[in-house]
C-alpha cells in the first residue's frame, strides 16, 4: 500500500468518524451524517493503486446500478379526455371557413366596385 492509499484511507476514517459522531448528534448535524453516510466507501474506492489497476484492465470496475429491462410504470388505459376529437375541431374550422368564404363572396357582389 504506498503513501497516497494510506492518505485516502485516513481521510475515508476522518469522514467515518465524521458521520458517525454526527448521526450521534441529531438535528442538523444529524442530517449532514447522514447525507455523507455512503462517502467513506466511495472515497476507499479513489484509492491511486486501484484507479491504476482498473485503467490498466487488471481489475475491473465494481458495476453500477442497472437500468430497468422495461417500463416500470404502465400508462394508465382510460377513455379519450374530455372534449371532441381533434378530426371533429379540424372538420368545424374548415366548414366555418367556407361558410366565412361564401358569404364574404355574396355580399361582394351586392356592392360592386368600379
Amino acid at each position: 500500500m504506498t503513501k497516497a492509499d494510506q492518505a485516502v484511507d485516513t481521510a475515508a476514517d476522518k469522514v467515518a468518524t465524521f458521520v458517525r459522531d454526527a448521526r450521534g448528534a441529531g438535528g442538523l448535524k444529524g442530517k449532514l451524517g447522514d447525507a455523507l453516510a455512503d462517502d467513506p466507501e466511495f472515497i476507499r474506492k479513489l484509492k491511486p493503486s486501484l484507479i491504476k489497476a482498473r485503467a490498466g484492465g487488471r481489475r475491473p470496475a465494481e458495476p453500477g446500478p442497472q437500468a430497468p429491462s422495461g417500463p416500470q410504470v404502465e400508462r394508465p388505459r382510460s377513455k379519450r379526455p374530455g372534449g371532441p376529437g381533434p378530426w371533429l375541431v379540424i372538420a368545424a374550422a374548415f366548414a366555418a371557413g367556407y361558410v366565412l368564404a361564401k358569404t364574404i363572396d355574396w355580399r361582394g357582389h351586392a356592392h360592386p366596385s368600379l
